[in-house]
């Protein structure tokens, strides 16, 4: 590797951690507020920074870019579609959770049903971070750090599995140390430097991959070479056989989406630290429109690798860790090595602070130790953070020899993402369901997708029907079973949110033309590169 290149890389990833320091070093984060909700003073972009990239890591620029090498330009429907979902966060969800000035989901859920519910759904979001969520944040990083800086040559270590070991505990503890000393604005700030500069890079990556396609021709000649090369993958349409076919579109993948960008506490903490619902509405709208540009980063790079290294026999999830290397300047690979460090840093810091704070104040201050002290509570977040920070450190290489690891996080996602998601709706819109409905779901969800994908046969009849489908039939189900159990057990007085006054409410005056501009624009995008074709073939 060139010197040039370690040097970029050391003096970009310095900046941003010195920078995020001089920003933030005055901040409180003795105080259970301050620490986790960064004293409910974000602006809406710091919202949209750091929701951006926290989304925006190493299981994105790696994990859906090998989808792309696969499956093309049908795979952006984890871009597209994710704009419909927050549309929906800003306009329904975000007024909700802000009304009751809450700090995490579950506590929502407590409010709405019972403890035991909010313990319930603590112990699921923990054990889904710590083996699902977290793990693949610092397996996905360390294979795409390691193909872009070539660290074998630079270590003079030749075995992946040693390489990949040490990539993923050096970045660990990195992150660690980001999320569990700084608190939620430190997370906040360094996502939002990061996210200009991934970005930049990101943008970079498919200016210089073109230019190589088309062989210093230009862009525009490079779009035109790709596009002729290679029809099948620019269709925005999936069959049957892919990993999004178009059905799937309103089944799981809409669930997922909706799950991820309205109720995942990693995601929406951030916006709960939003200082009134004017500020967190822009926030998630501006997230919504920079979601537009994600395909451009996210998908067109794997396309553009797919093009160039497919004969190569280079497998999906190191496609993008190549392209880097091969197309970039020495100087902006090591600028692009820094915003990718930073992108690891970003999710996994953003993550760590989410568990803590699910511990901390749902399980430690909640059922642990009723009367702890602020201060109590903030250092047994640490603690649990660190205790979780080296679980997850031990499981990510572990996941080397998944076929598409963006593929497997999504469907593992399920496993969590829908039956806390249809508990969380369902108390929304229903006020007479009891607690009782919300516990059998939780249970019963959890318990019905993981049977679904590891017990046999079922795992077959899913894998026929398509897991997303399964998801969408799964929520479906539970959300019967509530309504149900509501009709035979109602709450004998509806439930009432009560508003805390803890921001103020006033929505912004240009949401609703905002999120229905963005809606045309998600149809418009579709449209243009649809080929329906396919689902006849299918």
């Amino acid at each position: 590797m060139p010197l040039l290149t370690l040097v970029s890389f050391v003096f970009f990833t310095g900046l941003v951690g010195f920078i995020t320091w001089r920003i933030t070093r005055r901040d409180d984060v003795a105080s259970g507020t301050g620490y986790f909700l960064a004293g409910r003073s974000l602006s809406f972009p710091l919202i949209a920074g750091s929701l951006l990239l926290t989304n925006l890591s190493t299981e994105q620029l790696v994990g859906l870019n090998g989808a792309a090498f696969t499956d093309g330009l049908s795979v952006m429907a984890w871009e597209v579609i994710a704009v419909i979902a927050l549309v929906v966060m800003a306009l329904f969800f975000l007024p909700r959770f802000l009304r009751s000035g809450v700090t995490t989901v579950p506590e929502f859920l407590e409010l709405r049903f019972d403890h035991v519910t909010q313990v319930i759904t603590n112990l699921i979001f923990l054990v889904a971070y710590a083996v699902i969520l977290l793990p693949i944040i610092l397996y996905t990083g360390a294979t795409g750090l390691a193909a872009i800086l070539d660290l074998p040559a630079l270590t003079g270590i030749e075995s992946p599995t040693a390489i990949l070991w040490l990539t993923v505990w050096l970045v660990g503890l990195l992150g660690a140390v980001y999320a569990l000393f700084g608190g939620l604005r430190t997370v906040a700030v360094s996502d939002t430097l990061n996210g200009v500069g991934l970005l930049t890079g990101g943008m970079m990556i498919t200016w210089y991959g073109l230019q190589a396609v088309s062989g210093g021709e230009g862009v525009a000649e490079g779009w035109q070479q790709l596009r002729t090369a290679n029809p099948d993958h620019f269709n925005s349409i999936a069959g049957e056989g892919k990993s999004v076919p178009f059905g799937t579109l309103f089944t799981g993948v809409m669930l997922l989406n909706l799950f991820y960008w309205c109720t995942n506490q990693q995601i929406i903490q951030r916006t709960f630290g939003a200082s009134s619902l004017a500020e967190g509405q822009k926030g998630v709208l501006l997230t919504g429109a920079l979601k537009l540009l994600g395909p451009l980063y996210l998908v067109l790079p794997g396309l553009i690798a797919y093009h160039l290294f497919a004969a190569q026999g280079v497998r999906p999830d190191h496609a993008y860790g190549m392209l880097v290397r091969e197309v970039l300047p020495a100087p902006l690979a090591g600028f692009f090595a820094a915003v990718m460090v930073g992108a690891i840093l970003s999710s996994f810091n953003s993550a760590l602070n989410s568990t803590t704070t699910l511990f901390s104040l749902g399980l430690y201050r909640g059922v642990l130790r009723r009367n702890a002290t602020d201060a109590q509570t903030v250092a047994s977040g640490k603690v649990f953070g660190w205790i979780m920070a080296f679980i997850s450190m031990s499981l990510a290489p572990l996941l080397a020899g998944q076929d598409s690891i963006f593929k497997y996080l999504q469907k593992m996602n399920g496993i969590y993402f829908i039956p806390i998601f249809a508990v969380v709706v369902v108390g929304m819109l229903a006020r007479r369901v009891p607690p009782l409905a919300a516990k059998v779901a939780l249970v019963a969800g959890f318990t019905m997708i993981a049977v679904g994908y590891f017990v046999p046969p079922f795992d077959g009849w899913v894998a026929a029907m398509h897991e997303f489908h399964f998801l969408g039939a799964v929520f479906a189900l539970l959300v019967i079973t509530m309504l149900v159990i509501g009709r035979l057990r109602p709450l004998p007085t509806p439930w009432v949110q009560v508003d805390v006054k803890a921001v103020d409410l006033t929505p912004w005056r240009r949401a609703r033309l905002t999120g229905v501009i963005l809606l045309v624009l998600v149809f418009a995008i579709y449209a243009l590169f649809a080929d329906f074709s396919v689902l006849a073939a299918s």
